[in-house]
């Protein structure tokens, strides 16, 4: 009698602008997760780009993120359910370490952060995605918990975070709209935790449509 190997996992991934809400409704769900800003490039990186008119690194840049070692790490993740990845310290804009991330035999894992849309055709034509989801609060709500996260973390310095928080709260409907346009589905966090139930029993999405939007 043969014994059958568990069923490859697959991944939802989870993007939205930062301070939508990624990781509460990560931690929420119940489902190991990825963080996807561990793939973000190094300080020194001379391929980081820059925000027009400006000295300041822009992190919310997709070429501020190594695309292909995120694609690698969550396609390990799915083929064997582990993987290393980058130990990443936002305050110092740098790895320092890695770290094992296991999801074990579960069917479903989540991988978040601000670019997980830009790899969604990736994971789709690898056979290892389960959804997209895309979190929106609306720009005046996200920009006040984005601030208060990243000033009691320390990521940045306060004129950076005040810099980089105005010119997203700006440019919010935009981001929602790039990461929608790429195949997300743009819910709440209600919606997205519905979702996420659904996709962990294997039951498919309702319905995918990329130019959709919350109520």
């Amino acid at each position: 009698m043969s014994i059958l190997s568990p069923s490859p996992a697959r991944v939802v991934l989870l993007c939205g602008p930062s301070g939508s809400g990624k990781s509460l409704v990560s931690a929420r769900s119940g489902l190991p997760v990825l963080r996807l800003d561990d793939f973000y490039k190094e300080g020194d990186d001379p391929t980081l780009p820059q925000v027009a008119g400006s000295s300041d690194i822009d992190w919310d840049h997709p070429d501020s993120w190594d695309a292909d070692v995120a694609v690698a790490a969550i396609v390990e993740l799915c083929r064997t359910g582990r993987t290393d990845v980058p130990v990443y310290d936002i305050s110092l804009s740098a790895r320092t370490g890695t770290e094992a991330v296991d999801v074990g035999r579960t069917p479903l894992f989540i991988a978040e952060g601000i670019f997980a849309a830009e790899v969604i055709t990736r994971c789709q034509e690898l056979g290892v995605l389960a959804d997209a989801l895309c979190l929106s609060r609306g720009p005046m709500r996200t920009f006040r918990r984005r601030f208060l996260r990243d000033l009691r973390e320390s990521r940045k310095s306060v004129p950076f975070l005040l810099r980089r928080g105005w010119r997203l709260m700006r440019l919010e409907r935009s981001i929602v709209a790039r990461q929608t346009g790429l195949g997300a589905y743009a819910c709440d966090k209600d919606e997205a935790l519905g979702r996420l139930a659904a996709a962990a029993v294997g039951r498919r999405p309702a319905r995918i449509s990329p130019a959709s939007s919350p109520s």
